[in-house]
């Protein structure tokens, strides 16, 4: 037995030394020190030698077992090093090429107007208030002074849920349950930026789903002259300090009095051009000063507090900035189109 663990010895070694691979190298050591490999079959035969003899043969196999091992792990480092060799030989890399360009992405148009607008407004010390998509009756409607039934109601028809609840049509929702927060007590400055649905026929200018932010001011002493510096500032800060404003009248069921804002024609300096249809002017928002029956079904005395309010459909405000024709191009989700904007 113990030539034969000498002889097993000699054949490992010379194996090892002729390997070529670490593929090769694996498959000596599973066939000499493995659980079917010859000197395991040789320690299973020790129970036929006597118990003198038992003792110097587990050391014999032990150190044949050990000077394998520690051949093998020589050889293993040598092929490994063999192997990155060969590899860096054969993937030579110049350092001198240019690197691949790692495209980055960059902000919707829509998204960068949004928070253009909101950057503005903070600035202005307004806080940002967000609300719920799925609203309810009351707040979309009725406590903006538009009770069921009111005819007002048909140029902002929704989504119905129930009868009761619905898909808003306006952030203004969002303006009511902040005034109910505030209990009565000013002052209330935020904008609210948020989706909104109606049922319109999406055409280039029409979309059953857009962005409205609105604005509400609600304090003592507010007045109209306050509603036009602030949508004065705004113009000229979105569209260039020589832009003028023009205020006209109009009507709105939550503000008395309620105006729509045009700004001066960017494209032909008021001259008149297909943007704004010869006129000069193009339309941008509405606003008013807020109604006293909104303000006191919030829960604020209408003969102490006033405000105004102003929304605006972000959309609009993009396509005049950046010159784009259609709605639509904001969500049909073409990559060419957003790629126009990476320096916008």
């Amino acid at each position: 037995m113990e030539d034969r663990l000498k002889e097993l010895q000699e054949e490992a070694l010379a194996s090892i030394e002729a390997a070529i691979d670490l593929k090769q190298l694996n498959d000596i050591r599973v066939a000499y020190l493995g659980k079917k490999g010859p000197i395991t079959e040789v320690l299973r035969g020790m129970g036929k030698l006597s118990a003198e003899e038992r003792p110097k043969m587990g050391a014999l196999v032990n150190v044949v077992r050990e000077k394998i091992t520690e051949v093998l792990t020589a050889k293993q480092e040598l092929l490994e090093a063999a192997a990155v060799e060969q590899q860096l030989a054969s993937q030579t890399i110049d350092v001198t090429l240019p690197g691949r360009p790692v495209k980055v992405g960059n902000h919707h148009p829509l998204t960068a107007v949004i928070e253009e607008i909101e950057d503005l407004f903070l600035g202005m010390g307004y806080s940002i208030a967000e609300g719920f998509e799925v609203e309810e009756d009351y707040y979309n409607f009725e406590a903006l002074n538009l009770p069921k039934g009111h005819p007002a109601r048909d140029m902002q028809d929704s989504f119905y849920i129930t009868d009761e609840t619905l898909l808003r049509t306006q952030t203004s929702p969002i303006q009511v349950r902040t005034m109910e927060k505030h209990q009565g007590k000013g002052p209330v400055k935020i904008i609210c930026p948020g989706k909104v649905y109606r049922r319109d026929n999406d055409d280039a200018t029409h979309s059953h789903q857009f962005m409205q932010i609105e604005g509400l001011v609600v304090d003592e002493n507010i007045r109209m002259s306050d509603l036009k510096g602030t949508l004065e500032v705004f113009a000229k800060k979105m569209f260039g300090e020589e832009r003028q404003i023009r205020l006209r009248p109009s009507f709105f069921p939550f503000t008395e009095p309620s105006v729509e804002m045009d700004i001066s024609c960017f494209i032909c300096e008021g001259k008149g051009c297909n943007v704004c249809k010869k006129t000069g002017w193009i339309e941008i928002l509405g606003a008013g000063m807020v109604h006293p029956n909104v303000l006191e079904m919030a829960g604020f005395d209408s003969k102490k507090y006033t405000g105004f309010a102003f929304g605006m459909g972000a959309e609009r405000i993009a396509m005049l900035k950046y010159g784009i024709d259609d709605i639509r191009h904001f969500y049909t989700n073409d990559i060419r189109f957003v790629q126009q904007f990476k320096r916008a």
